[in-house]
């Protein structure tokens, strides 16, 4: 992730009501100005997807190819593989428990003090995909069984972080 400094952090947290989290995130990240973003781990193929989206995302800003009008987005448009905001919205945080990837984006540790009042960081292996995630991914990215039969067991990793950096051919 050369030249794209972020703290990513797994974290726990608890949403009740989405629009009021999602007001207090911006506020921090505008007062800061810093982009911080939360992704659904349970979506993710684990840190080199997330790094990856944060990578292909930043460059489409400093490229001026964006899809979208919020650096924040356009990280969720590439964690999806997608040109859609709808899809990409999965990928983000909901309401209920969560657990995601925490970035911010340059790394500061006053917004960190700030956020860490509002999430749990968790210390668990996140990287391990079992089969129910795997099937969820194939779901997401339109994975084919053949298509993962072909590149070899144990690769659906790959296969995502495929789909992520297709995205840029795709715009």
């Amino acid at each position: 992730m050369t030249g794209i400094p972020c703290d990513i952090r797994q974290v726990s947290l608890y949403i009740e009501d989405e629009g009021q989290f999602l007001s207090g995130i911006r506020q921090v990240s505008m007062d800061h100005e810093s982009v911080i973003v939360m992704i659904n781990a349970d979506n993710i193929a684990g840190i080199a997807h997330v790094k990856a989206a944060i990578l292909h995302a930043f460059r489409a800003y400093k490229e001026k190819t964006t899809i979208s009008n919020s650096p924040e987005m356009e990280v969720l448009l590439y964690a999806a593989g997608s040109r859609q905001c709808s899809v990409a919205t999965r990928f983000g945080i909901h309401r209920g428990w969560n657990r995601a990837y925490l970035c911010i984006c340059p790394p500061d540790t006053c917004v960190w003090d700030l956020l860490r009042t509002r999430v749990a960081e968790v210390h668990e292996d996140w990287e391990p995909i079992d089969e129910e995630k795997e099937r969820r991914l194939m779901d997401l990215f339109s994975i084919t069984p053949e298509e993962l039969h072909a590149v070899g067991t144990g690769r659906i990793r790959d296969l995502v972080l495929e789909r992520v950096a297709l995205l840029e051919v795709y715009r």
